[in-house]
């Protein structure tokens, strides 16, 4: 195993003692009833992804880190959550720029870069974590979870999580998200009786998903500073009509999207 200290450059590729898992049906269930019974425990998303992680995902990890493009991250070594959580850093970016919008972003739902890191560390201590750029690579796609959010308009009501969560399918082809995603429309059907098109949101996010550029594999110090209408389309980030849809539908039948959390499930 390489040392903690070892440079990201000298990492190996695939450390001997990581394992390509296969899909975990019964470890899935179980971690995904806990996330019904409260959506902000994010720790549970991480091990439902853990369970899935498949052959796919790694490949696309691989092709990365060997790719021109993934050798200079990696030579770089930004430590990408402290460089998002450095407010300051972005002081000279215009108002429309994706650095001021994601800081809106984060300070008006409360969050930080260093508290997803710290949500993933609950169920995978980073000294239990095999030592390898795989590792990094998969550390870069959670690390940029919120700039999903930015980037594509989802909100963070359950069903802009879900919605978004097809989006990531189709940017990282975790089957573990997939199920969380159509799980998760499923829950919000059953808790509101609602008429609105839940799973066509949740295909309509895949369908984005698959026609943007990969959002982990771009470079996020130069995407902050991009204007936000210039970065969606130079990414080819479309709008989420489906969702928007669904959200006036909801707010129609008196739903309101702030009730919208897979814990309201659970009641049902």
């Amino acid at each position: 195993m390489a040392l903690p200290d070892t440079p990201l450059a000298e990492l190996p590729l695939l450390a001997p003692e990581r394992k390509v898992s296969g899909f975990r049906p019964l470890k899935v269930l179980h971690h995904f009833r806990k996330l019904v019974a409260d959506k902000e425990d994010t720790e549970q998303v991480f091990h439902i992804i853990e369970a899935t992680k498949g052959k796919r995902t790694h490949r696309q990890a691989w092709d990365f880190i060997r790719s021109p493009e993934g050798q200079r991250f990696i030579a770089d070594s930004v430590d990408i959550p402290a460089m998002l959580d450095d407010h300051a850093r972005w002081a000279d970016c215009g108002p429309d720029s994706v650095a001021a919008h994601y800081i809106a972003f984060m300070k008006r739902e409360g969050l930080s870069a260093a508290g997803l890191v710290a949500e993933s560390h609950k169920w995978a201590p980073p000294e239990s974590l095999p030592r390898d750029l795989t590792q990094w690579y998969f550390d870069r796609l959670r690390d940029t979870h919120d700039l999903f959010h930015v980037l594509t308009g989802y909100g963070r009501d359950a069903l802009g999580e879900a919605s978004l969560l097809g989006f990531s399918y189709e940017q990282n082809h975790n089957k573990g998200i997939l199920f969380i995603a159509y799980a998760g429309a499923r829950q919000i059907a059953k808790a509101s009786g609602t008429k609105a098109p839940l799973f066509a949101a949740i295909r309509e996010g895949r369908r984005l998903g698959r026609a943007a550029a990969k959002i982990a594999h771009q470079d996020i110090a130069a995407l902050m500073r991009e204007d936000i209408d210039a970065a969606r389309a130079r990414l080819h980030i479309g709008k989420p009509e489906v969702y928007r849809q669904c959200l006036s539908i909801l707010a129609g039948e008196g739903i309101l999207s702030e009730e919208l959390t897979l814990g309201s499930a659970q009641a049902a």
